[in-house]
């Protein structure tokens, strides 16, 4: 009874790690199956989003060569960094908002109570930028045009602006 007992025993561990094994062998299976997926899966979301980012991104100065090479030129007279500009034009753009009527290159004159300020600004090339507008009620955009004069001072003229319906 002891042998037959301590056979049973026996047999019954055997069986115990021989599914053990099996069950453990799929299951590391599965997960790298699930992590070569999800990894997959994540670098085709990556690089869908760079996609989006660089199309997005094509109609900026920081993307565009044939305009920085305009602040290179020996023609133009100008050597201008870039990277630089672009912080300081949208610094320059956004000091008008501290205008009691208004930031006046949204090309919109006050309507309500509130004044119109300029909320996001994005330089497109040498020569154009887009900013968003609003008066916390209505909401706008405009396209503008910018100059580094010959001091290095900026200045602006509204090319085009439009104002969403409420």
């Amino acid at each position: 009874m002891k042998k037959s007992f301590l056979l049973y025993a026996f047999i019954l561990l055997v069986l115990i790690n021989v599914f053990t094994y099996s069950f453990l062998s799929n299951e590391v299976k599965f997960e790298q199956n699930r992590y070569e997926k999800t990894t997959k899966r994540l670098r085709d979301s990556l690089n869908s989003v760079t996609t989006q980012l660089n199309d997005a991104n094509y109609f900026s100065l920081e993307h565009n060569e044939n305009a920085q090479n305009y602040f290179d030129s020996a023609l133009a007279n100008k050597t201008i960094a870039y990277e630089k500009l672009i912080p300081i034009v949208t610094e320059k753009l956004m000091d008008f908002n501290a205008n009691s009527k208004g930031n006046p290159y949204t090309g919109q004159d006050q309507i309500g109570e509130n004044k119109f300020v300029i909320n996001k600004v994005k330089v497109l090339n040498h020569r154009w930028i887009i900013a968003d507008y609003s008066d916390g009620k209505i909401w706008g955009e405009v396209l503008l045009k910018y100059f580094v004069n010959e001091d290095e001072t900026i200045s602006f003229e509204v090319i085009q602006s439009l104002l969403y319906a409420k």
